[in-house]
């Protein structure tokens, strides 16, 4: 009988004598079609972004697990959990151009890893490592868990806390290299002020934009940033990632957005041979404190462990398409930047950043007229697309630029721009999806949308 930990294909020995998996063909449209049927085919799902997916064949990979705990929970515990999330470990270590798999952590998500290295570095802080009022960067679109992380943490400890005002639209990744250097020299206050930690995101959340992060890092390194932590959430699967070209300290990303595994499991990269690794503590203390920041996440009390053993069989289903998981998000990139400039198009408008700056993301500026001027706005409009057009796409609300005197971009109108949508391309979706998008964005302006009809204070507008 097969357990979870036993491949599910037929195996053949390699040249080592190690069961490997037998090569499966190219998978087709009808087999992606079908590894995803769970999605609701009524609505057009165009924000893999935020909460992912999960292929059919990867759920029943977790579903074995489920029921082989559920088995035996004693045999379970003592000898497959741990053998399995090594093999996860192993597998992330390879995705990423990690030295090893000991430098490897799993963890729910990135808000646990940005937890982990907060609560150290304010532990540096409170136990005299670091000086009061020295300072803690971050970019002014960090996410806002991570954000409110540093907060409650590190600025809570003593520090002094910078943001790095990107520009949006962003032009180049020249500009955001420039609004990065100048706020460190900031966060430096002539050199009167170390900066202790620098917090760089890979790709950032919304508005999503891919960040030139290698160089940012390296600026970090010269100009004597003792820690920088990459927040990744996004990265893996959507470019190409290699933790020891990024030259981070920390470096987390999600596996569950783009790498095709269930909620919830990301890692946590740290080199081995960094002394602040044995320094590193889950939040939350177990049996295992102690030992090691891998094993202390591998065990954090009873609970469903499943979407972190099955990393190897998402590998295997990234391996079924041409080009593996590069190729993958290589045809994404492509794809969604067509959909995003026939989105422009059609409604008079233009990308939030230049192509390369895009993973399989992209943000588009929606009409000037519909007078976005709030986050609640922004909510608001997502909602009737939710609702009324059955479309799920993610809205942002610009309310600055770099230079605030800078008047905001307008569309083809001469309507000030001030709200965007965030799409996704992943391998499930078809160019239908985004035309749904297009054409109730385009029934909306038809129609005379505007958000100060939705205001709780004005007339709700039927239509």
């Amino acid at each position: 009988m097969a357990s979870a930990a036993t491949p599910c294909v037929d195996a053949a020995e390699n040249g080592a004598g190690t069961t490997v998996p037998a090569k499966q063909p190219p998978i087709t449209d009808a087999e992606i079609r079908a590894e995803f049927a769970h999605h609701d085919r009524a609505v057009a799902r165009v924000n893999n972004g935020t909460f992912g997916c999960c292929p059919a064949s990867v759920l029943a990979a977790r579903a074995r697990w489920q029921r082989l705990f559920l088995s035996q929970p004693d045999a379970f515990y003592f000898h497959s959990l741990q053998p399995g999330l090594a093999r996860s470990r192993a597998a992330v270590a390879a995705a990423v151009g990690a030295g090893d798999p000991s430098e490897v952590s799993l963890v729910d998500n990135v808000t646990t890893a940005a937890a982990i290295v907060m609560q150290h570095v304010a532990w540096s802080f409170a136990e005299g490592d670091f000086a009061r009022g020295d300072a803690v960067l971050m970019l002014h679109y960090t996410y806002s868990a991570v954000k409110k992380s540093i907060h409650a943490y590190v600025a809570r400890a003593g520090a002094s806390v910078v943001e790095v005002p990107l520009p949006f639209p962003v032009a180049s990744p020249a500009a955001v290299v420039a609004a990065f250097r100048a706020a460190l020299a900031r966060a430096r206050d002539g050199g009167r002020r170390r900066v202790r930690l620098a917090v760089i995101d890979h790709i950032t959340s919304m508005p999503s934009v891919l960040v030139p992060v290698a160089e940012l890092v390296a600026i970090c390194r010269a100009e004597g940033v003792d820690k920088v932590f990459v927040d990744a959430a996004h990265a893996i699967g959507q470019v190409r990632v290699d933790v020891r070209d990024v030259g981070a300290d920390f470096y987390a990303s999600n596996l569950h957005k783009w790498f095709f595994c269930p909620s919830a499991v990301a890692f946590l990269h740290i080199r081995k041979d960094d002394p602040v690794a044995a320094q590193l503590h889950h939040p939350v203390v177990s049996s295992e404190y102690g030992n090691g920041l891998p094993m202390e996440s591998a065990w954090i009390g009873v609970r469903d462990y499943s979407a972190q053993l099955v990393v190897p069989d998402a590998v295997d289903f990234m391996t079924r398409f041409e080009g593996g998981i590069e190729g993958i998000s290589a045809r994404n990139h492509d794809k969604v930047v067509e959909m995003a400039l026939m989105l422009a198009e059609a409604w008079g408008t233009f990308l939030g950043s230049p192509p390369e700056m895009c993973g399989s993301m992209a943000m588009v500026g929606l009409p000037g007229c519909f007078g976005i001027e709030s986050d609640d706005d922004a909510m608001r409009v997502r909602t009737v697309l939710r609702d009324d057009y059955k479309v799920e796409v993610p809205i942002f609300h610009n309310s600055r630029r770099a230079d605030e005197e800078q008047v905001m971009d307008k569309d083809a109108n001469g309507d000030q721009v001030t709200g965007y949508v965030r799409i996704s391309h992943q391998v499930y979706n078809v160019r239908e999806e985004f035309e749904v998008l297009r054409d109730a964005v385009n029934k909306l302006v038809l129609d005379g949308f505007s958000c100060s009809n939705l205001r709780p204070s004005e007339k709700v507008l039927c239509h």
